[in-house]
């Protein structure tokens, strides 16, 4: 059985991300201390980048707290500043509560993000009209989709409408 504690200052930084604004480090933990439903990870931003894209989340919940460093929430149409202690609930729903941390100081932003977990979620990217679809259930192959919102298709596109031929 994992040992169900973690320390901040003991956490090795196994998720890097280098794509230009989109840049951080990130210690993934859930695991590790046997997590089941909820993710657990500490993120650390340099100065000026984001650890994603501004996006939406339909099932799973978000909440972060700032340890170090200052920036800003992206959150809807709004923006708020954030400093250390700062509590920020992400609930589910569309672009009204889309939201994305941003280092806006001058020294590295460090937060803990915890989250629900779900097998599969649909977020939504309102600043480049995407959708992804993500997949991870026990025992399925991974999905994992992204796909630009204006790419709507009918229900029955590429369907045959013809009553289906009978196995032989």
């Amino acid at each position: 059985m994992p040992h169900p504690i973690a320390n901040l200052n003991d956490l090795e930084f196994d998720d890097l991300e280098d794509n230009g604004v989109y840049t951080s480090r990130r210690a993934l933990f859930s695991a590790a201390i046997g997590a089941r439903k909820l993710g657990y990870n500490l993120t650390e931003l340099p100065p000026g980048k984001a650890q994603c894209p501004f996006h939406a989340h339909r099932e799973e919940e978000e909440m972060f707290l700032i340890l170090e460093g200052e920036g800003e929430l992206r959150f809807g149409a709004e923006r708020f500043p954030l400093r250390v202690h700062d509590v920020v609930a992400c609930p589910t729903g569309g672009p009204e509560v889309a939201h994305q941390i941003i280092n806006t100081g001058s020294t590295p932003l460090r937060y803990l993000s915890l989250s629900t977990l779900a097998d599969t979620e649909v977020c939504e990217y309102p600043d480049s009209d995407k959708i992804g679809v993500y997949s991870s259930e026990p025992g399925a192959p991974r999905l994992r989709k992204l796909f630009h919102a204006e790419a709507d298709v009918d229900y029955y596109d590429r369907e045959r409408l013809d009553a289906p031929g009978r196995a032989a």
